[in-house]
C-alpha cells in the first residue's frame, strides 16, 4: 500500500527555519502545517492532523529549547530523525524600499538579539519584537508599513515576495539550530527494518533517579563502562517533586546493539523512570 502524503507540522509561518529543517530531512514534496505554538505541533501529530512534526531542540548560541524537552515527556511520540540548520539572518523589505528608507526592523526577539552588531553599526534602526521571523516578513508584505523591514530567512523572502537588502547580518556565523523530526510511535518504521549500513546512530532518552549521594554517577556509569559516548545531558525540574530532576541524555549507538541494550537494562535497574525517546541516524 503506498504511503499517504506527508503532512509535517512546525511552529511558525511558512518560510520559518523549521521549514528549512523539514526540507533537509524530508525534501519539499510534502504538505506543511504551520502552527502558532510548539505544543500545537505535538497536538497536531497526536490527533492525526499531521504525519510528522519538526521542532527545534537546541541552538549553539542560546542553548536548549526547554519547552520542547518538557513536551517530549508529556506526549508519547518518538524522535525519528534529526538535522542541524545554519541560521542565516537577512534584512528583508518590500520591493521598492531601499536600505536608506528603513527606520524600524521587526522580527522574533531571539533573531533581533542575534544581530546586535548590525544594529550597533546602524543606530538609526529601531528593533521591533514580533512573534515569528517568517511571520514578520508575511506581515510586512501584507501591510506594507512605511520605513519598515524584517529579519528572517531567505526562504521567507522568497515565499512572501520580499527583497533582501542585507544578507547574513547575524553576529556569529557558527549559529546552528538542531531539530527533531517526530512521529507517532505506531507509525514510525520498526528499528529492526531500518538500514544501518554506513550510518552512525544516536539514541535519546529521559530518566529520573533518587536524590541520593552517587545516584547520578551510578546511572551514567552504565554508559561509561561500555565505552558509549554521551553527546548531551540536560536536567529539567521533575514536576510534582520540588528540587528533584529529570535527565535528558543523548548517546551514540543503536538500541539494538548489544552494548546499548545492556547499558539501557543497567540504567533501568537504577532509575525510577526511564523512557527511550527515539533512535535515529545522527544528523549532519
Amino acid at each position: 500500500m503506498p504511503r499517504k502524503r506527508e503532512v509535517v507540522a512546525f511552529q511558525g509561518e511558512e518560510g520559518a527555519f523549521s521549514q528549512e529543517a523539514v526540507r533537509q530531512m524530508l525534501g519539499s514534496a510534502l504538505k506543511v502545517l504551520p502552527c502558532p505554538r510548539f505544543e500545537d505541533v505535538f497536538q497536531a501529530l497526536q490527533r492525526g492532523q499531521a504525519t510528522a512534526g519538526a521542532v527545534p531542540i537546541e541552538n549553539t548560541l542560546h542553548g536548549s529549547v526547554h519547552e520542547n524537552y518538557d513536551l517530549l515527556l508529556q506526549y508519547d511520540l518518538t524522535i525519528a530523525a534529526e538535522t542541524k540548520v545554519r541560521i542565516v539572518h537577512n534584512l528583508i523589505a518590500a520591493p521598492g524600499t531601499t536600505f536608506a528608507d528603513v527606520r524600524n526592523v521587526r522580527s522574533h526577539p531571539v533573531a533581533l538579539n542575534q544581530c546586535l552588531r548590525f544594529f550597533s553599526r546602524n543606530p538609526q534602526l529601531e528593533r521591533v519584537p514580533f512573534y515569528d521571523t517568517a511571520g514578520s516578513v508575511k506581515a510586512l508584505m501584507a501591510e506594507r508599513p512605511p520605513h519598515s523591514a524584517a529579519i528572517a530567512s531567505a526562504v521567507a523572502a522568497e515565499r512572501y515576495g520580499g527583497r533582501i537588502l542585507r544578507r547574513s547580518i547575524e553576529d556569529d556565523r557558527r549559529n546552528f539550530t538542531r531539530f527533531f523530526l517526530l512521529r507517532r510511535r505506531e507509525e514510525a518504521p520498526p528499528l529492526r527494518h531500518r538500514a544501518r549500513e554506513g550510518k552512525e546512530w544516536k539514541t535519546s532518552l529521559v530518566f529520573a533517579t533518587r536524590n541520593t549521594p552517587g545516584a547520578l554517577f551510578r546511572c551514567l556509569s552504565a554508559f561509561a563502562l561500555r565505552d558509549l559516548n554521551m553527546t548531551k545531558i540536560e536536567s529539567r525540574p521533575l514536576r510534582g517533586r520540588p528540587w528533584e530532576y529529570l535527565f535528558y541524555l543523548d548517546f551514540l549507538g543503536h538500541v539494538e546493539d548489544e552494548r546499548c541494550r545492556n547499558a539501557l537494562n543497567h540504567l533501568g535497574e537504577l532509575a525510577d523512570l526511564l523512557r527511550v525517546l527515539g533512535c535515529y541516524p545522527k544528523g549532519d
